[in-house]
């Protein structure tokens, strides 16, 4: 309990202090990697560190903490590129006493989407998405191992990118519990870039779990952030905090998440003309 409290406070500290640090980012502009940053099959190598802290509703003024690690690896195939993406989350949820606490990895999730190798405006990927039932966590554990389609579109214009990924789930392979996985994630891609490296984003994860209740089904939170590329010595790094509130909801869900993303960033190095 107090090691995933201490290291949620850890997380705000380190978060806000390297805020301060220099806004360059080596080899290309802030403006222009942070808009890279925002499409979720950009050829950039990422490894972001996402921390959300879910409170209200009937966690009451308890936290359900969350660290979702998401590297992002683009692999050239030919006239083509692979981006894997990978999330490996890790819970601590607050269990049945008034100080206890579950804690633990979910399942791991991949998400493989081939795109065009070829720079454009309009960028359109495609491929399956993988779920392992690695759960060591028993408040989050399927047991199952589960596939679908991924796709996702993203369109930069001027100072906005804007898109859409979605995903769908289904289980394969049971364990023998139900219900089984049957899980839609929905996540719009709204960007308005500013000078420098900032940015306002509108980027909530909408999902519908078909396997619950009627009225158990859809949370849907709505919020917006702000963004900000910077670097860490000479490491590019992105920054970003944002709030949502769960407008849909099922009742076991809490109502609010305030987000905190850091991002360790690499940037392709520049071709020679």
């Amino acid at each position: 309990m107090l090691a995933g409290r201490l290291l949620g406070k850890l997380t705000v500290i380190a978060v806000f202090a390297a805020w301060g640090v220099s806004s360059s980012a080596s080899g290309q502009t802030a403006s222009d990697l942070a808009k890279q940053t925002q499409n979720p099959v950009a050829d950039l190598t990422t490894v972001p560190l996402q921390f959300n802290f879910y409170s209200g509703g009937p966690l009451e003024d308890r936290t359900l903490y969350n660290l979702n690690v998401q590297p992002v690896f683009p692999l050239p195939l030919g006239s083509l590129n692979l981006i894997a993406r990978t999330i490996v989350p890790y819970f601590d949820i607050p269990g049945p006493g008034p100080t206890e606490r579950v804690t633990g990895i979910g399942d791991i999730q991949e998400e493989l989407f081939f795109t065009s190798a070829k720079p454009s405006a309009l960028v359109f990927g495609a491929g399956p998405i993988l779920s392992f039932p690695t759960a060591t966590n028993d408040s989050v554990k399927t047991g199952d191992w589960a596939a679908g389609p991924a796709v996702v579109v993203v369109e930069t214009t001027g100072e906005w990118v804007l898109g859409a990924l979605a995903t769908q789930l289904w289980t394969f392979a049971a364990s023998g519990t139900s219900p089984h996985v049957n899980q839609f994630l929905v996540q719009p891609i709204v960007n308005y870039n500013l000078s420098e490296g900032w940015a306002i984003a509108f980027s909530p994860v909408i999902t519908a779990n078909w396997s619950a209740p009627p009225g158990e089904k859809w949370t849907v939170p709505l919020g917006a952030g702000v963004s900000k590329i910077a670097t860490l010595g000479h490491q590019p790094i992105k920054l970003g905090l944002s709030y949502y509130y769960n407008v849909e909801r099922p009742s076991t869900t809490g109502k609010s998440q305030l987000q905190l993303n850091f991002a360790f960033l690499f940037p392709n190095p520049p071709k020679p003309k």
